[in-house]
């Protein structure tokens, strides 16, 4: 999706400034939100995929003038609606009004630190062998997809070469739109800057990680 979130190698926009408050929480409320985000996805109703998407798919200004929790808020209320966990009554009032639904998982406060700490790897293993190697010229495909990829936009349709070969990964461009995990070959892609804004730049080189999926031979004439 080509949405707000998609700013890499937009201008207009600033430069990048660090905030001198370190923390990783401003107000009580952004530290429940991120705990019921975690509490919810373990549930299984959906997957970090799905969880991506609910949040790119945000209107830009709402997403641009919202703050990385706020964002977060958002889209959590669209998977609780989507998945018919609450109501938008309910979530508005803040109280619930109907039945529980059932949920695949349950994560139990005792079991928070282990699930953090084991994370949710998504290597796979692979269907087929990897049809890029090391050192291999590529080209990424110019993709336009109303749903959700990893695909950045300025990298579309530019050319690069393999720096390093990941293995099987699940593919998210399908997990989150349901299709499943259809794990693809994941590689690192190394991109001249030039190639992707031109000689008016003063970067030198951008490393993108690239699912097979997008990829292409830049000899075979086919994006």
């Amino acid at each position: 999706m080509n949405g707000a979130q998609d700013l890499g190698g937009m201008q207009a926009f600033g430069l990048v400034q660090a905030e001198a408050d370190a923390s990783l929480f401003h107000a009580d409320w952004e530290r429940r939100v991120l705990a019921i985000t975690l509490a919810m996805g373990a549930t299984g109703k959906w997957n970090i995929d799905m969880s991506r998407a609910a949040r790119e798919s945000l209107p830009p200004a709402q997403y641009l003038s919202s703050s990385y929790y706020q964002i977060w808020f958002e889209g959590l209320k669209k998977l609780l609606l989507s998945t018919g966990l609450a109501t938008a009554e309910e979530i508005g009032t803040g109280e619930s009004t109907s039945a529980a639904a059932s949920v695949p998982r349950v994560l139990m406060a005792d079991q928070v630190a282990a699930a953090l700490l084991r994370g949710s790897p998504v290597n796979r293993a692979a269907a087929a062998g990897a049809r890029f190697k090391l050192g291999d010229r590529v080209q990424t495909r110019q993709l336009n997809p109303s749903t959700h990829t990893r695909l950045p936009r300025y990298c579309r349709g530019k050319r690069g070469r393999i720096l390093a070969v990941h293995g099987a990964h699940v593919f998210p461009d399908t997990n989150a739109v349901g299709l499943g995990e259809q794990p693809q070959w994941l590689y690192t892609v190394c991109f001249d800057a030039s190639e992707l804004w031109g000689t008016d730049t003063t970067a030198a080189s951008v490393c993108v990680d690239c699912w097979e999926p997008y990829l292409v031979d830049p000899d075979a004439g086919s994006t």
